[in-house]
């Protein structure tokens, strides 16, 4: 079976048991990106691993064609019993190339549609248009399966009769390794309210610093932390400069890239996550298995990521007074804090196990591979 993912470092943070769960299966699995300093971790795993040009951002159509016929020529080398795609990008151009290329089986992971999907100005939408008309091009596949993480996104594409009822699967995020997230007795000192996120402006991040500087000088001591970087090859990324400016202001303590994920949700005591859409955000489902309550967006993924009222908190997206109100709530409201962290985990044991995760989604090619 062959993976398609636009970046090797996204593969191996979000798709890489699932890969080796379809190896642990008897599956010989290929992974097919874009050329990246991570790829020799994936072959390190006993994958085999096939560079293609994708880039995340790209609009020029003869590239982007280009990226269409690498991916066809691929397919038809070799011949593979089971493609699954992921993320916007990979999941139109390996639909469209797996069509053409013949291939037996097909699987979309749509991990949020992105803003095209979100707006809703009325009137004639170009984009929507033929957004939606690459979808039903690219999902249209006799033999395959639609994999969503939130209702919502499975309702729009139904109701733009992109998919079939037989196709659609419902699997909430990416699941998390219960194990090496843990949870762990709040630490001592004053409140920690942390972001762990890719620095874009839809991930709210200028919510979460702005929410900290209406906070500042409060009586708890409240800190505010940002876990991530500017994405220079990303038109939503922060600017370096900003991310400066930050750090020397002080308001907001920016720790940049880091690894240690789970250290830093039990060093904390609140995540959030400001969020204008998400598919499933994999840093709430890391956040609820360590125990920690969550502030987050109602918004499509972010609040399917929560029971809201019980393991979470809900407020408006764009919306930096009501985010530092519910993370002051929190902050202030040691029991509640602590209830909601306990449930977060119990919702994370009952639904975002990395296990019971990876046998879905084995289940799905195992099925989809058999002869008909």
């Amino acid at each position: 079976m062959l993976f398609v993912v636009n970046n090797p470092a996204f593969f191996l943070s979000h798709r890489l048991p699932l890969a080796l769960g379809a190896q642990e299966a008897g599956f010989e699995v290929h992974v097919a990106t874009m050329a990246g300093a991570t790829v020799p971790e994936i072959l390190s795993h006993g994958l085999v691993h096939h560079i293609v040009p994708m880039s995340r951002s790209g609009k020029n159509p003869v590239e982007e064609i280009q990226s269409i016929y690498a991916l066809w020529k691929l397919l038809r080398r070799l011949r593979p019993d089971v493609v699954h795609a992921v993320t916007i990008k990979p999941v139109l151009y390996g639909g469209i190339a797996a069509r053409l290329a013949g291939v037996p089986a097909y699987i979309a992971a749509i991990s949020g549609l992105g803003f095209v999907f979100s707006k809703r100005d009325g009137g004639f939408d170009f984009l929507r248009s033929a957004a939606t008309l690459l979808y039903r091009v690219a999902l249209g596949h006799p033999n395959s399966r639609v994999i969503f993480q939130n209702t919502n996104d499975r309702d729009v594409l139904q109701e733009a009769k992109v998919v079939r009822p037989g196709q659609v699967v419902l699997i909430r995020g990416s699941g998390v390794d219960l194990e090496a997230f843990q949870p762990a007795p709040e630490p001592e000192g004053p409140p920690v309210a942390i972001m762990a996120a890719r620095l874009l402006h839809d991930k709210g991040v200028m919510e979460f610093v702005e929410a900290a500087r209406l906070t500042a000088g409060h009586a708890s001591g409240l800190r505010w932390v940002l876990v991530g970087s500017p994405d220079p090859g990303n038109p939503a990324s922060i600017s370096q400069a900003d991310f400066e400016r930050w750090r020397t202001e002080g308001l907001v303590e920016c720790l940049g890239e880091r690894s240690d994920i789970a250290a830093l949700y039990q060093r904390s005591h609140i995540a959030v996550l400001p969020s204008y859409r998400e598919g499933l955000p994999k840093s709430l489902v890391e956040a609820a298995a360590c125990g920690r309550a969550v502030v987050t967006t109602d918004v499509p993924g972010c609040r399917d990521a929560i029971e809201p009222g019980v393991s979470g908190l809900l407020v408006p997206p764009h919306n930096a007074r009501a985010l530092a109100d519910a993370v002051v709530g929190l902050a202030t409201d040691d029991a509640l804090r602590r209830r909601m962290g306990a449930a977060g985990r119990q919702l994370a044991e009952q639904e975002f196990d990395i296990h019971k995760i990876v046998q879905k989604h084995v289940g799905l090619y195992q099925v989809l591979s058999r002869p008909a």
